[in-house]
């Protein structure tokens, strides 16, 4: 153990914690709230739906299904549950029980706005603009949490800006894209066992696992991708669409600031033994890929199926870069995933659409040794159901609600591994559940 607690001691341990978590966050948690009648049918129609330029945040040839001009706004809410149940936690070396109470719940609420436009230019061509958030989680615990020293606080932001352009090949197929400006802001907070590295350094007045010193870890950035899309209308009834979303690549720059929990902590500080510094780590928001059907099976019933590969596989390692030259790495090992939905519409009479959906998800974490306090996935089902009311033939208002079934997922961080050195031991089942509601106006002149 070196003579002090070095600054880059808590920049390391948070950066190879903290921050690739971060990104196991933000491929854990897509968001695909952009649309309350997507949400209302669980995705089920989000590729080849195309019921209003919304669609367009999932499949950039969806305007193409919409003549004249349209505008479309939409405001989600998330609520989470994730919450740590026959926790343990130690030291590395397992002589130090790291338990001192708080909450072991830390799911939090998040509001997710949408917004899209387009404009028929002429027979051929559509020009389309959607700004949305296609990748976003929150998560916040106790300070004092039994898990504090892997999370206590995680939060990613994501904003997509979408210009897109869509060309009328023919009267039953229509091609698409989309240039993605994508702003990240991540803010990342865990717990450093200050007490053990005090005792060793030989202070009478410090006791292991009780005098922490907290680091919060800001960063932001932007990056810059694309996204295809088509719409092929096979028969009157039956429509298919395919889209993919390139990955973007983004290095999130920020600091790292410090604080203590308690005098002694606080007089390290101060003494300068741990301070705040600078850094950065490269961010991949994954590629994916949709396959939609919409098949409108009577003039009231339709019904429709969505398949969605995303690419986790691309967070494969974390490189941190500290400011003063020395760097942490961290491997993530994720897998690639599908997600698949059904869903049905039915019109009531020419005002009111009744919507459902149901649909499984799979986690792309490979194990529980690779599962996180800050993104506690799991292998999910969905089951939603909604209505469109269509106050004028132009103006319609959809309502939409999809509750989240997460298998119980057990967690192992083992305090072995070099990465959990300042850590520990972390072990538990988590409980994982979610409500969204949403609600979307549309409005076509």
């Amino acid at each position: 153990m070196p003579n002090k607690f070095n600054k880059l001691t808590v920049a390391i341990a948070l950066a190879s914690g903290s921050l690739a978590a971060s990104q196991a966050a933000a491929s854990g948690f897509q968001v695909r709230e952009q649309s309350a009648k997507t949400l209302a049918n669980a995705l089920s129609n989000a590729t080849a739906g195309a019921e209003d330029v919304s669609f367009m945040a999932y499949n950039p040839a969806a305007i193409g299904n919409i003549d004249g001009n349209q505008v479309a706004g939409g405001l989600a809410f998330i609520d989470a549950t994730f919450e740590l149940h026959d926790a343990q936690a130690s030291s590395a070396n397992g002589f130090i029980d790291y338990d001192r109470g708080g909450s072991r719940e830390g799911g939090e609420t998040a509001w997710v706005p949408s917004f899209a436009a387009k404009t028929q230019l002429n027979d051929q061509w559509d020009l389309g603009l959607a700004i949305y958030s296609p990748y976003g989680l929150s998560t916040k615990y106790d300070e004092d949490w039994i898990g504090r020293y892997h999370a206590i606080e995680t939060e990613l932001k994501t904003i997509d800006i979408q210009p897109t352009l869509n060309y009328r090949a023919t009267e039953r197929l229509n091609l698409a894209v989309g240039l993605r400006a994508q702003y990240a802001d991540a803010t990342l907070s865990n717990a450093i066992d200050f007490g053990s590295a005090a005792a060793m350094m030989g202070n009478p007045l410090a006791t292991p696992g009780q005098n922490d010193v907290i680091g919060e870890l800001t960063g932001d950035d932007w990056g810059y991708g694309y996204t295809l899309g088509a719409l092929f209308q096979a028969t009157e009834r039956t429509r298919f669409g395919v889209s993919y979303r390139s990955e973007v690549d983004l290095t999130l720059e920020g600091d790292l600031d410090v604080d203590g929990t308690d005098p002694l902590s606080e007089g390290a500080i101060d003494a300068g033994l741990v301070s705040d510094t600078g850094g950065s780590a490269d961010l991949t928001t994954p590629a994916n890929l949709s396959l939609g059907v919409h098949h409108q099976l009577t003039d009231r019933l339709a019904l429709m199926a969505n398949a969605e590969w995303t690419e986790w596989s691309s967070f494969d390692e974390l490189l941190v870069e500290f400011d003063d030259g020395s760097e942490s790495r961290t491997t993530e090992n994720w897998d690639d995933t599908w997600a698949f939905s059904v869903g049905a519409n039915y019109s009531l009479n020419r005002q009111w659409m009744l919507r459902a959906g149901l649909g499984v998800d799979e986690t792309p974490v490979p194990s529980a040794e690779f599962r996180t306090p800050r993104v506690p996935d799991a292998d999910r089902r969905w089951a939603s159901l909604g209505a469109t009311w269509m106050a004028t033939p132009d103006l319609g208002v959809t309502a939409g609600y999809l509750h989240v079934f997460g298998d119980d997922a057990d967690i192992d961080q083992d305090g072995s591994k070099e990465e959990n050195a300042t850590r520990g031991n972390l072990s538990g089942t988590y409980e994982v559940a979610a409500d969204v509601f949403a609600l979307s106006v549309d409005y076509r002149f």
